[in-house]
């Protein structure tokens, strides 16, 4: 084994310390793997009570009419995620896509949008027209307000209580951390939020940015009173094999309201060809539970690796995991990008490449990313970015397999020792 890791360019050294680190990880990993074997059963169920067949996975076209998949994977999503109904589909380009799907069609002009939880992930501050663009929520007279979390990440109950009013239509809580420092939310802080909220305004929409954090726990924010929950299908639950597409599940009338938004007001979820998309999007499901977990031992991997390296990193090596995002803070441009250069360097696809920092549409500063995928972007798939500004923190997350995910973390030391960015272990 020793050998293998050395042909790909890990040394003696750097071996020698992650076998350490992965000996101490077994009973968490075991407690990973039960996690991973409730939520399989759960998909596995949601499958047979809607009577998936052969037939789900045939390609429809144009108009993409009685199309028996796309309609039956909407079924077996609602009843996976403990929704009413749900929106399943490839014409949702991605997670940004689908969350402002969600939020345009569920306010109108006059309406306010509220963040408990601080600012949200870079591309929503466009939709939401927090940074001016074109086509924003803030141009059709939609307005937004947020309540930042306390010092200690704990939610600020005064602030948001003064911050609802009678114009507040939808609350957004995005459970990962974005490029931010603070905490992953669970369910169960989810819950308590969604709530406190509820008490003060029965009526408003609770919608949660789940991405990243599906089938981490056993259960979903849906469980816990949110009204929607927003996602992609190219982070955890396409399972590494959904080319495309993102999913929206909650109530009945939200899921009518998005169906009109992506399609058209008296069509909804009636027109859709899936393209023969839909056998990777049912597998993608049912691989996911699995994906996830050797995405969660990666960042577990990688957490305890970094720590005891002195490097600050959130979640730390021992608390409780939320979403499978690993960050690492470098303080440094090029411990930064060696650890991205590392990332790649461990890929199936593109391993020769060197990721360069470059200005992505929809952030506000260069964003170096990693990402040997097989589908371009693929956050479920081993990848790594960060923007290219203090305190140069790399956002870590997937690995279909864990032992994909470990050569990854190993060839990033390895990346860091040969620059002299870490010397003594």
């Amino acid at each position: 084994m020793k050998e293998m890791y050395e042909n790909l360019g890990i040394s003696e050294k750097v071996y020698s310390f992650g076998s350490e680190i992965e000996k101490t990880l077994q009973q968490r990993f075991k407690a990973l793997d039960e996690v991973a074997e409730y939520n399989q059963l759960k998909v596995i169920a949601a499958m047979q009570k809607h009577r998936v067949s052969a037939e789900c996975f045939q390609t429809t076209t144009g108009y993409g009419y009685n199309d028996l998949g796309r309609d039956t994977l909407e079924e077996v999503y609602a009843t996976c995620f403990h929704g009413e109904a749900a929106l399943v589909r490839p014409q949702i380009t991605c997670g940004t896509h689908a969350l402002a799907v969600a939020l345009s069609s569920n306010v109108r002009p006059g309406d306010e949008i509220l963040s408990p939880v601080g600012k949200p992930y870079d591309t929503l501050e466009e939709v939401i027209g927090i940074r001016p663009s074109k086509g924003s929520l803030a141009e059709y007279g939609v307005s937004y307000r947020q309540v930042d979390l306390l010092a200690d990440g704990s939610f600020d109950f005064d602030g948001i209580k003064n911050a609802i009013n009678e114009r507040t239509k939808l609350v957004t809580i995005q459970r990962s951390k974005g490029y931010d420092s603070r905490p992953t939310l669970s369910v169960e802080r989810i819950g308590e939020l969604i709530s406190f909220i509820k008490g003060i305004k029965p009526d408003v929409i609770c919608m949660v940015d789940n991405c990243y954090g599906e089938f981490v726990e056993t259960r979903e924010p849906l469980e816990v009173g949110a009204d929607m929950m927003v996602g992609s299908l190219i982070k955890n639950l396409g399972g590494g094999l959904a080319p495309i597409g993102g999913y929206i599940v909650g109530t009945k009338d939200c899921i009518e309201n998005a169906a009109y938004r992506l399609t058209s007001p008296g069509l909804g979820k009636e027109v859709g060809a899936s393209l023969g998309m839909m056998q990777a999007f049912y597998q993608g499901l049912f691989m996911a539970p699995t994906v996830v977990n050797s995405a969660l031992k990666t960042a577990i991997f990688a957490a305890n690796v970094y720590e005891k390296l002195g490097f600050s990193v959130i979640p730390n090596a021992t608390e409780s995991r939320h979403d499978i995002i690993q960050a690492i803070t470098f303080h440094s441009p090029e411990g930064l990008i060696k650890f991205c250069e590392g990332i790649q360097a461990a890929a199936p696809v593109d391993s020769y490449v060197t990721p360069e920092p470059w200005d992505m549409p929809g952030y506000d500063s260069e964003v170096i990313m990693a990402a040997g995928a097989f589908v371009q972007g693929s956050s479920i798939e081993l990848s790594a970015d960060g923007p290219l500004r203090e305190p140069y923190t790399a956002f870590f997350q997937g690995g279909l397999t864990w032992y994909h995910g470990k050569l990854g973390i190993l060839k990033s030391l390895q990346k860091l020792c040969d620059s002299n960015l870490v010397k003594d272990f």
